[in-house]
Parts: structure tokens; sequence; C-alpha cells
């Protein structure tokens, strides 16, 4: 380990008085994106490079063997080494990847080189640091851009790139499952409609488009508030999986004090052409669900929509199902997934993310959370963990429920339940999700769905 043996030593010492704080600490949890110097062989070893990932990419270590996988590249690169820049001739949504060379304006001026202020504060990751004048997406406006001289005026003008139009999110190339998925045959689960849309430090917002499947669950209060709960997903018309912690009265709780909201981007807007709402019409917590220890065990639970009109959800770019994978259907350590939720950006704040936003973990082995300096013995076979090799994105408070997907195929799967953890985005302490592969049998139980019919009710198109 890189760390000194009186911090090694320190961290043991701590490990079991942390261990008792946990339920105290995190019950919910959402992408978090601070930075911290690493002190483990894990974290160490993602830091150095050796120069095998290029263009500002990062090495991502074997969990259990500490060597080279693969890279994780910066925005806008691609390739084994992140050699390739990415839509080079073109830009998807917004441009906000786009990380071509172009620079002259649509009018043929020749683009300014970006000033030290603005690399600075948005242009850290890009090429050669942003020192270029090649046309950009800054401030989110609606393609790339960039300032040009007119009338002896230092103005801002829309670049001439040609759209790439929207295309299916692709994710890296990761390890592939102990076993292959079964086809989703005709199913339109896990099929998102938009790619990932805005990029922040550490993070990204995201539109509904790309997270179709996620949902809002809120509470209201004795002051007749609606307030936020949790989040979920949208695994057939009618049904959404969550987590069971979320209802403290359990399946006792009264189902009229809580609405489902769909296709929602963000929780203080209402966008009557995206949304679908909702009331509960019946809810399933786990009967064996147990927080006695702090670790939650058994934390799924189930919300059955109130059909309107004989319907409950209908399928739109901002609504879709996520797939659920097969029983006992694993995943290797190191493998890179997506969460999603409404949380906290950061630990401590008072308010969650007004935004959907989605961040990238990586799979833990099991041998490695359980250790003594993780989580120890807090680890169930029930659950799983996922965190970043440096620390910096991870769930926290409010993103409670909703799902973790990972890419196989041409799909997306959900294969765990943001459940708990302690704190956002601390050194090891990754999140822990529900092992949904271990509830087939009981969602199958509960709802009349399988593996294969859920995420597939609605009519095909």
């Amino acid at each position: 380990m890189t760390a000194t043996s009186s911090f090694g030593v320190l961290m043991c010492t701590l490990a079991a008085l942390e261990a008792s704080l946990l339920r105290e600490r995190r019950w919910e949890r959402f992408p978090a994106f601070s930075s911290s110097s690493s002190s483990s062989s894990f974290s160490s070893s993602f830091e150095s490079s050796d120069g095998i990932c290029l263009n500002g990419g990062t090495s991502v270590p074997s969990l259990t063997t500490g060597e080279h996988m693969f890279c994780l590249c910066a925005d806008g690169f691609e390739g084994k080494h992140c050699e390739t820049v990415k839509s080079a001739d073109c830009y998807e949504g917004v441009g906000l990847y786009y990380r071509g060379t172009e620079s002259k304006s649509e009018s043929g001026r020749t683009c300014e080189q970006w000033d030290s202020n603005t690399r600075e504060r948005y242009m850290a990751s890009d090429v050669h640091s942003g020192r270029h004048n090649y046309c950009r997406n800054l401030l989110y406006r609606q393609r790339p851009w960039c300032y040009v001289w007119r009338d002896q005026q230092l103005e801002w003008e829309y670049c001439d790139i040609p759209h790439c139009g929207f295309e299916s999110f692709t994710a890296p190339p990761s390890p592939a499952p102990t076993q292959p998925v079964p086809p989703a045959g005709e199913s339109t689960c896990g099929r998102r409609s938009r790619r990932k849309l805005m990029k922040i430090v550490g993070g990204t917002v995201a539109t509904v488009e790309s997270h179709p499947w996620v949902a809002a669950i809120f509470w209201r209060s004795k002051s007749r508030e609606w307030v936020f709960r949790c989040g979920g997903s949208l695994i057939s018309a009618c049904w959404v999986l969550t987590a069971a912690h979320c209802f403290p009265d359990g399946s006792l709780s009264k189902l009229r004090r809580f609405s489902v909201i769909l296709g929602k981007n963000a929780l203080n807007e209402t966008d009557p052409t995206a949304e679908q709402k909702f009331r509960v019409e019946e809810m399933i917590v786990h009967a064996g669900f147990d927080n006695s220890e702090g670790n939650f065990i058994n934390d799924i639970a189930l919300l059955k929509l109130r059909a309107k009109h004989g319907k409950c959800a209908e399928e739109s770019s901002t609504v879709k199902t996520i797939c659920l994978p097969p029983p006992q259907q694993g995943l290797l350590p190191g493998v890179t997934c997506e969460i999603a939720g409404y949380g906290k950006e950061k630990q401590g704040l008072w308010y969650n993310s007004q935004l959907l936003r989605e961040a990238q973990v990586s799979l833990l082995s099991d041998d490695v959370c359980r250790q003594e300096d993780y989580y120890g013995s807090l680890i169930t076979d029930n659950m799983f963990c996922a965190g970043r090799p440096d620390w910096s994105q991870d769930a926290c408070e409010g993103d409670s429920g909703g799902p973790l997907v990972c890419e196989v195929g041409d799909r997306l799967f959900q294969f765990g339940v943001i459940s708990w953890g302690d704190g956002c985005a601390k050194e090891f302490r990754p999140g822990v999700y529900t092992r949904l592969t271990n509830y087939n049998a009981w969602i199958e139980e509960k709802t009349g769905l399988s593996s294969i019919a859920a995420g597939s009710m609605f009519p095909q198109k």
C-alpha cells in the first residue's frame, strides 16, 4: 500500500467504530464529486497511467491484481489508449462533448484563442488544456461556438459544424459478463432515447431521455406539501422498483400520501409534455428488510402504479422500462455501470439536486468490499459495492431506490438498487447496492413478472 503504516493502523482501528455509525451517516445517496488524495494501492494505481492512456485518460486497474485493465478516457476521446478524437467531424446533442479542431465561425471568421480564465474554469480536460481556438460549447448554448472579432468588437458566434444526430449512447467497452445475457426479444426495455448531455465537474447533469426508466417518488407531508422521497425504476408499465428503507412504516405506509412521477427532468419544474404522474395502488416492502445492524438487509420494495383509464405508464421518449437481468447473472469486478438520481450534489448539503444527474461507477469484488478497512461483515451476499478508483463519484443522500444499470450488448440492464453507504465519495466507503439478481423470484412472486417479461409490457410500435 502507498499509505503509511500509521495511517493503515488508524484506518483499521476506526473501522469498527465507523461501522457502528453507519445507520446514522447516510441512508440515501447521490453522485457527490469531491477529489481526495489516494492512500491505497487501489487508488494509487488508478492515478498512475505510466503513459498507457493518452490525452488525459486514466488507467483503471484490476481490483484483484492491480494491473492495468482499460483506459477511462477524458471527454471527447476514445480508443484503447484514448488515442482517437471522438466525433471530430460533427457534434452530438448540443455539442458539449465535441473535441474536434474546427476553428471558424459560421460566417467564416477565424476563432480567437480561449482566454486563461475560461480555460481554467471550463477546459481543464480539453485538448492541450484548452490552449487553442477550436470551437466548443461552453455555458450550455445550442451548439459549439467561439469568440470572433466583428466590427472591432469581440463577440461569440456559432460554428459551422454538422450535427451527428441523436444516437444511442454506447459506453466504453466493459469486461464481458460471466454468463451471456439472453436476448431481450422484441422488448423496448433498456434502450434510451438520447445520450447524456450537460457535463459538470465530477459527474453529469442528464436529460431524462438518457434515463427514461428513472422514477421520482414523492410523499405528501402533514402540511400537504409534496416532498421528494426517493428514486426508483420503471420495470413494467405498472410497477416501479425502489428501496425498502424509503418507507419507514413499511407496507403499512398510507398509500394516498405517495405519488410517482415518470419522465421528470427537474424536481422544481413540471413539464406536462414529458411527465406522467401516478398515485400508488399497492406498496410491497420486502418482509425480510432489516436495519438493526445499520446495513439495510433486503433493501428492496415495489410500488404498483394506479392505472388511469385502464392504462399505467405509456412509452415515450421520456418514459421507458429498464431490463431486468436473469437470476444469478454475474458481472466481473471492474465493469463500469451508471447510476442516476436527484440526490444531493455533495455530502452535508441540506438540499437535493434540482436536476437529474448521473455518474459512472465500477463494480468492486466482494472480497475487496468485505475487507476490514472497507465495510467488513456488513456486506452480505445480497449486496455488492461500486465506486470510482479515485473516489470522485458516488451516490449520495436522496438517490436511494434509484437504479444501477450496466450495458450488456445493446441493452441496459438493472443490476442494483441504490441502498446505503458511509458518507458520499469517501475513501474506502463505496456505494452499496441491493444485488437485484438475487431477487428475481421475489419480484416474479409479487408482480407476476419474470426477468424476461419485465421491461416488455409496453405495446410494440
